[in-house]
């Protein structure tokens, strides 16, 4: 613990009985801070620490200010291939970030000098590697204020569209597109696709339901490895259960002739709204359903039901159908903070990026020459 009764106090939570038990306050958090991401709520990163983290690992650094929590940086500690501090979240985040509560220009400073301050010391012999951070997002502020090693690379492009109602977004394709668009929305009303938002006590069930019309869409085809565990389906239902219950998540079923040929799970914030996996029955391929479309369809209903999101994001990847719609591209950062201390480990780390980067590149190039190897 840092700090006194006049300042910021910074602990560490280091268990998961007592990461659970900051969900409330947590959550207040959450809404206070402008910059976070439904990727940055309770029911996400608690869920994905019980299925995914490692025992004695957990490192949630925590800001309090006369008893109030104002600032906190979700991570763990990894010792392979280097010591590091990475996000709760990894891999199947689409962004991550720390939490600070702006409410207050000056609280807001001292909070993320406090946080600076308390990974200063946790970062004693490791790296603090933030991944797939979204421009704008607060820990920028904290890479911009590091006294220590600091170095920015580009991370995940995502796509992002303007929140629109689905009208106005097709209004802004080139005219053949654009009416290729509306002949697809016409489809899908034609063949009597109904939509339906599932409620919030429903929403652990569904996302089963949606997991295996993903299977299925994806049978004989290559699919994300990681979407077929059992541990990402625990996850899944156990965090989206409770984020339906706060606002942060929105499950939607397709059915037709009563049944349920698609789910959609589609996470909303003030900051944007997007969707983030999905599940399709082969049959609506077969009979030449776009369901790119539909999906987008839903995704701005959304958006037109109550929420401010300021962006319809696309999240990670730039898939040729995402590009139809003239979607614009950001980049997210990896942000790297360390001690002079940890300078070995720092340029290791480099070292590595670096070489994966290159990697990426030739791989590129030789997709790119049609995978001749002259």
């Amino acid at each position: 613990m840092t700090g006194g009764a006049s300042g910021p106090v910074v602990t560490v939570c280091t268990d998961t009985a007592g990461f659970g038990a900051l969900r409330e306050e947590w959550n207040r958090l959450h809404r206070a801070s402008p910059t976070a991401t439904p990727f940055q709520s309770h029911a996400w990163l608690h869920s994905w620490w019980i299925s995914y983290g490692g025992s004695g690992s957990l490192r949630v650094v925590l800001v309090r200010e006369e008893g109030r929590l104002v600032a906190a940086a979700p991570l763990m500690r990894r010792l392979r291939p280097f010591p590091t501090l990475t996000p709760l979240g990894t891999g199947i985040s689409d962004f991550s970030d720390i939490l600070v509560d702006e409410e207050s220009a000056s609280t807001a400073r001292r909070s993320v000098e406090a946080l600076g301050e308390g990974l200063w010391k946790l970062a004693r012999g490791a790296v603090l590697d933030l991944r797939e951070v979204r421009p704008g997002s607060a820990a920028e502020a904290l890479h911009d204020s590091w006294p220590g090693l600091r170095r920015r690379f580009d991370d995940s492009a995502c796509l992002e569209l303007p929140a629109l109602p689905m009208d106005d977004l097709v209004q802004r394709l080139p005219r053949p597109r654009a009416q290729r668009a509306r002949a697809k929305m016409r489809k899908l009303d034609a063949v009597g696709i109904e939509r339906r938002v599932v409620p919030a006590a429903e929403a652990g069930s569904s996302v089963r339901r949606l997991l295996e019309l993903h299977q299925l869409q994806w049978q004989e085809r290559k699919v994300t490895t990681e979407h077929v565990k059992p541990r990402f389906a625990e996850h899944l239902s156990r965090s989206v259960s409770l984020m339906a219950e706060t606002g942060d998540a929105v499950v939607t079923e397709f059915t037709l002739d009563g049944s349920v040929v698609a789910a959609d799970l589609t996470f909303v914030s003030p900051r944007l709204a997007g969707g983030y996996l999905y599940g399709a029955h082969p049959q609506l391929r077969e009979r030449k359903i776009d369901v790119a479309t539909m999906l987008l369809r839903s995704c701005a209903e959304h958006l037109q039901d109550g929420s401010r999101a300021e962006v319809l994001s696309l999240l990670r990847g730039t898939e040729p159908y995402k590009m139809h719609w003239r979607p614009e591209q950001l980049v997210n950062q990896r942000l790297l903070l360390a001690r002079s201390g940890s300078a070995p480990q720092f340029a290791a780390l480099l070292a590595d990026i670096r070489a994966r980067s290159c990697a990426k590149r030739a791989r590129r190039a030789w997709k790119e020459r049609g995978g001749d190897p002259a």
